[in-house]
């Protein structure tokens, strides 16, 4: 990619101690203060993988926050903390770390699968319009809907039987580590917190693809643009089709062309010159399908 006109997806490493919101803006700015988002918030104490979608790419960002998440977590047993992580207070539970591998991952097992995940009142989710996090700031606490989660794989990084672990998580959406953390305390007897996280893959990216916040700043504005991963990275999970200019032309002004074909639900469509166009969704039995628009690139994509 040689400009900004279609968009794209840059994989930032974020700092410790940056907001989202904060490394998203810096980002922004850097890039000549274009349209952009990011695409699932990491708290300030974590670092990781942030994607960030510009220009066009914004359209399809909502295939990513539906992604699956990975994480590196840092677990200290045998303590506690009043948020679940290093910016609460912490407090000794005086219960005693198991010293048993054995004993470690019987409990880990127990986490595997299908959960009920009940939110921590230390997060952005909002109560009748304000977020929880402001109500725990003065000491309120309310009640919390569970949510429906699932732990992919748990697995134990760094564990000598002492009070430090840690583990690496692939997990569904919506997971809150810290609670994932407090939880697997809770399990051993002894209590755990989050001292460290860091988020390491969304969906098909990976951290090794990012780019720290701080090199970003040192490239110059050219160097930044080929950062840029094309719009259709966000859609990997979803198959893709190749359709004609005239059906191209179809689709990006709103009509719904005839398409023969197998595939039906929603695609990436892809016109024959190898131009991503955007997703539909294709509907029908029989080889001829109907091609409806869902989320479409501009117009001008097509030359």
């Amino acid at each position: 990619m040689t400009g900004l006109v279609d968009g794209g997806v840059l994989l930032l490493d974020k700092p410790v101690g940056w907001t989202s919101n904060a490394a998203l803006g810096r980002a922004r700015r850097l890039l000549g203060g274009v349209k952009a988002g990011h695409t699932g918030t990491l708290d300030p104490f974590a670092s990781g993988l942030l994607p960030v979608t510009v220009g066009e790419a914004g359209k399809f960002s909502r295939y990513l926050l539906d992604a699956d998440k990975r994480y590196e977590a840092h677990l200290k047993l045998g303590f506690i903390s009043s948020t679940g992580d290093p910016e609460g207070a912490i407090t000794a539970t005086g219960g005693s770390v198991p010293s048993s591998r054995t004993v470690l991952d019987q409990v880990l097992l127990g986490f595997m699968g299908d959960l009920d995940q009940i939110p921590p009142m230390h997060s952005a989710l909002k109560q009748q319009g304000v977020p929880l996090y402001e109500l725990a700031r003065k000491g309120l606490e309310v009640p919390r809907a569970p949510r429906r989660i699932c732990i992919h794989t748990l697995d134990v990084l760094a564990w000598s039987g002492g009070d430090e672990l840690v583990i690496d998580v692939r997990c569904s959406k919506g997971t809150y580590i810290r609670v994932l953390a407090e939880d697997i305390g809770r399990a051993l007897g002894c209590g755990a917190y989050l001292t460290e996280l860091r988020r390491t893959e969304v969906g098909p990216m990976n951290i090794s693809q990012a780019i720290e916040l701080s090199d970003f700043e040192q490239l110059q504005p050219g160097e930044r643009t080929l950062r840029l991963l094309p719009p259709a990275t966000l859609l990997a999970a979803l198959p893709r089709i190749e359709i004609d200019g005239k059906t191209a032309r179809d689709l990006l002004s709103g009509k719904h062309p005839g398409f023969v074909g197998n595939a039906t639900g929603e695609l990436q469509a892809w016109a024959v010159e190898g131009i991503f166009i955007g997703v539909v969704r294709a509907s029908g039995d029989g080889p001829t399908k109907r091609l409806a628009p869902v989320r479409m690139m501009s117009p001008s994509v097509l030359p």
